[in-house]
C-alpha cells in the first residue's frame, strides 16, 4: 500500500469517525422515539388516509428539530457530562468535538427542522416545535441545577411531539392533541424519576437537582410515581370515552396502565434500584404498545 492511499485509508476512517459523532449529538435512539410519537399524533389526526409527502415533511422536520435541540443541550451542558459517568465519553466532554462545533451542528440542524416544518408543513407544527426547543434549552435544561421541578418543566416540551403531528395533519389543536399531550406528560414523569433514581449519585456529581438526588430516601420519588402513573391510568382511557379510539384500545390502555401502575408501587415500597430499574424497562414498553393499539383502534372521524 502505497503512503498516499495510506494517508487517503486515514482521512477517510477519521471522517467517519468525526460524522459518527455528530450523529451521537443528536442522539439518535432518542429522536426514533420522538418520530414514533409524532408518527401516530399524524395518523391519528389525519381525516382520511394519511398525506404521505407532509407526512415525510413532518418526520424529517420534527427529526432535525429535535436532534438539534438534542445537540443544543449537549454544548451547554458539556461540563457536567464531563463530571458523570454515564456522559463523560460523549463527543463534547471527551474532545473529540469542540464546542464551537457542537453549537453550531445544533444551531444549524435545529433552525433547519424549525424551518421546513413552518414552509413545508404548516405555521402551526412550526410554532409548536419552536415551543419544544425553546422550553427544553432555556426552561428545563438551566431548572435541571436549580429545583427538582424540572422534572415537570421538561415533561412539557417532551409531550408535543404527537401535538407536531396532530396539527400537521388537521391543521389545528384539537382534543385528540391534547390527550396524547396528557398521556405523554404523565408518563413521562415516571420514566423519568426512575432513571434519575439509578443514576441518582452520577447525577449529583453533575450538579442537578432532581428529586433522587435530592431526597436519597425515595418517598417522595415513590409518591410522584405512584400519583402520575396513577393519573396516567386514568387518562389513557379518555381517547375511548372522546370518541377517538374503539373498545379493543379501552381494554388494553386498562390493562397497561394496571400494570405500569403496579411496578410504580412496587418503586415506592422497595425504594431499590432494581424496583427502579424494572420500572423503566415497563415505560419503555409501556408507551409504545398503548400508542400503536390506539393507531390500531383509531376510530375512523
Amino acid at each position: 500500500m502505497t503512503v498516499r492511499t495510506e494517508t487517503w485509508e486515514v482521512g477517510r476512517s477519521q471522517a467517519r469517525r468525526r460524522a459518527a459523532d455528530f450523529v451521537a449529538l443528536a442522539k439518535p435512539r432518542m429522536v426514533l422515539m420522538i418520530l414514533i410519537t409524532t408518527l401516530v399524533g399524524f395518523y391519528l389526526g389525519s381525516w382520511s388516509g394519511p398525506d404521505y409527502g407532509r407526512l415525510l415533511a413532518t418526520l424529517l422536520g420534527t427529526a432535525l428539530a429535535a436532534g438539534g435541540t438534542l445537540a443544543l443541550n449537549q454544548f451547554i451542558e458539556r461540563e457536567a457530562d464531563a463530571r458523570m459517568e454515564r456522559t463523560r465519553l460523549r463527543p463534547l466532554p471527551d474532545g473529540r468535538l469542540t464546542p464551537v462545533e457542537g453549537l453550531a451542528f445544533g444551531a444549524v440542524v435545529a433552525s433547519a427542522g424549525l424551518l421546513l416544518l413552518t414552509l413545508a408543513v404548516s405555521p402551526l407544527s412550526g410554532l409548536v416545535a419552536a415551543v419544544v426547543v425553546s422550553t427544553y434549552l432555556f426552561l428545563y435544561t438551566p431548572l435541571k441545577r436549580r429545583t427538582a421541578l424540572c422534572s415537570v418543566v421538561g415533561a412539557v416540551p417532551g409531550a408535543l411531539p404527537p401535538v407536531i403531528g396532530w396539527t400537521a395533519a388537521r391543521g389545528e389543536l384539537g382534543l385528540g392533541a391534547w390527550l396524547l399531550f396528557a398521556i405523554l406528560f404523565l408518563w413521562q414523569i415516571p420514566h423519568a424519576l426512575a432513571i434519575a433514581h439509578l443514576y441518582r449519585e452520577d447525577f449529583a456529581r453533575g450538579g442537578f437537582r432532581l428529586l433522587p438526588v435530592l431526597e436519597p430516601d425515595g418517598r417522595s420519588t415513590g409518591r410522584q410515581v405512584v400519583a402520575h402513573s396513577f393519573a396516567l391510568l386514568a387518562v389513557s382511557l379518555l381517547p375511548t370515552l372522546a370518541g377517538l379510539t374503539g373498545g379493543v384500545y379501552f381494554v388494553a390502555a386498562l390493562v397497561f396502565g394496571v400494570a405500569f401502575l403496579a411496578c410504580g408501587v412496587a418503586l415506592a415500597v422497595a425504594r431499590s434500584d432494581a424496583a427502579a430499574r424494572r420500572l423503566l424497562c415497563a415505560s419503555l414498553m409501556y408507551l409504545p404498545a398503548l400508542l400503536a393499539v390506539m393507531a390500531y383502534d383509531k376510530v375512523g372521524f
